[in-house]
């Protein structure tokens, strides 16, 4: 069984920060691949970034430049910093693994 941890989540003003972090635990076999989610009300859950075993990443043209995706790869551990928070960015975001295993989602609530 696989279980991934997240934190971080909460209320910032628009302009701010906030930095998300997920932990993965259990019966990894192998990780290839571990990403951010998120889902606005009335709205599909959309990849935010995500980054691959190797290194590489990959980014919601939305949040290029104003997030960033880390991972520790001996602790599968992966941090989302997000900078100039925007209302739109507004949403319930979720930790996913090689895109098969789910966190819970954390709310990030960006208003004045």
């Amino acid at each position: 069984q696989v279980q991934l941890v997240e934190s971080g989540g909460g209320l910032v003003q628009p302009g701010g920060s906030l930095r998300l972090s997920c932990a993965a635990s259990g019966s990894i076999f192998r990780v290839y691949f571990m990403g951010w989610y998120r889902q606005a009300p009335g709205k599909q859950r959309e990849l935010v970034a995500g980054i691959t075993n190797g290194g590489s990443t990959d980014y919601a043209d939305s949040v290029k430049g104003r997030f960033t995706i880390s991972r520790v790869t001996a602790k599968n551990t992966v941090s989302l910093q997000m900078n100039s928070l925007k209302p739109e960015d507004t949403a319930v975001y979720y930790c996913n693994l090689n895109e098969a295993f789910w966190g819970q989602g954390t709310q990030v609530t960006v208003s004045s």
